[in-house]
């Protein structure tokens, strides 16, 4: 009998683990370098469509919603996407990891935003530490890309399903459901290779019995995941937070530290579900910083044992004044 994506997604977890993969804990540590060179040319602002609001319009090729444009942008010259990709050293095999990418302006934003996943991260982002990966195959193509009834129906070209083990292969299928359920029109995602239907996906033997969503990749996540703002974004002042966890009695903390480390703001956060099962989470941080800087958006918890943090996950965002 084939093995279902979740029952593998499961083994290859267990499997990274055991080569020593294993969660924080004990003191926070230190604020990680910047990983870009230039704020000014490369932190736009997270501006992408949020995954709840009414869709008016198609991301698949027909009109959608204009960003704002931030401060490195002309208004109608481009668009910004979000591709999601890998972050390594982390608190599971590589977790799925939000960037943003900025595209010239169109109007078929899911499409921009594959392409952009296709093509990989940077290479400030590979060369970050820790580094941004993808387990997408290079020489991936996207060959076609329908929205219809909340499923996004993507065709790839056979590079796609080729090499890699298991994990490799539940990684690369979390990257393309989540690039493309970012926006409010999509749910789930239908795979095709070369325009034939997948049933069953690589030669790992992954059954896909129908589109997929993005609960079928929980164990791609951290124990708390923020998907906005994107990992190297600008965060806005006052910035807003959301994410998912699933963490003791649903409470987690997030810390906002500035250039030099030393901590702005701290939030408390309840989450709409915790202890065994993965709910949503928002906060909004105000925060006074007296220039223009890079800092470190911290998430965490508590240990119900003995209080320390545990499950801390750092993300480089752009700080700016009131």
């Amino acid at each position: 009998m084939k093995p279902t994506l979740r029952s593998l997604a499961v083994a290859a977890l267990a499997t990274a683990l055991v080569v020593g993969c294993t969660a924080s804990s004990g003191g926070l540590g230190p604020v990680p370098s910047p990983a870009t060179p230039s704020p000014s040319a490369s932190n736009p602002p997270d501006l992408t469509p949020a995954p709840t609001p009414p869709a008016t319009q198609d991301p698949g090729g027909s009109p959608a919603p204009t960003p704002t444009p931030g401060p490195s942008t002309a208004p109608g010259q481009t668009t910004i996407v979000r591709a999601y990709f890998h972050l390594e050293g982390d608190l599971c095999p590589p977790c799925i990891v939000p960037v943003l990418r900025e595209v010239p302006e169109t109007v078929a934003v899911g499409r921009a935003a594959m392409e952009q996943l296709l093509a990989g991260p940077g290479e400030g982002e590979l060369n970050a530490s820790p580094a941004i990966s993808s387990a997408i195959p290079q020489g991936s193509r996207l060959l076609g890309l329908s929205i219809a009834g909340g499923i996004a129906t993507v065709d790839l070209s056979a590079e796609f399903e080729s090499g890699g083990g298991s994990t490799s292969v539940v990684s690369r299928l979390a990257q393309v459901v989540f690039t493309l359920t970012q926006f409010p029109t999509v749910r789930a995602v239908a795979f095709e290779i070369e325009g034939r239907p997948v049933g069953v996906f690589s030669s790992e033997g992954y059954v896909l019995d129908g589109p997929i969503g993005r609960e079928e990749f929980e164990d791609q996540l951290p124990a708390i995941f923020v998907d906005r703002p994107a990992w190297g974004a600008a965060l806005g002042n006052p910035g807003r937070v959301s994410g998912s966890a699933n963490v003791f009695e649903a409470t987690l903390m997030i810390t906002l530290l500035d250039g030099a480390g030393r901590t702005v703001v701290e939030d408390f956060v309840t989450a709409t579900c915790g202890t065994g099962c993965r709910g949503t989470f928002e906060a909004t941080l105000d925060y006074d910083v007296e220039s223009a800087q890079w800092g470190t958006l911290r998430v965490w918890e508590a240990s119900a044992q003995d209080g320390r943090p545990i499950n801390v996950r750092d993300y480089p965002v752009y700080l700016t004044p009131r």
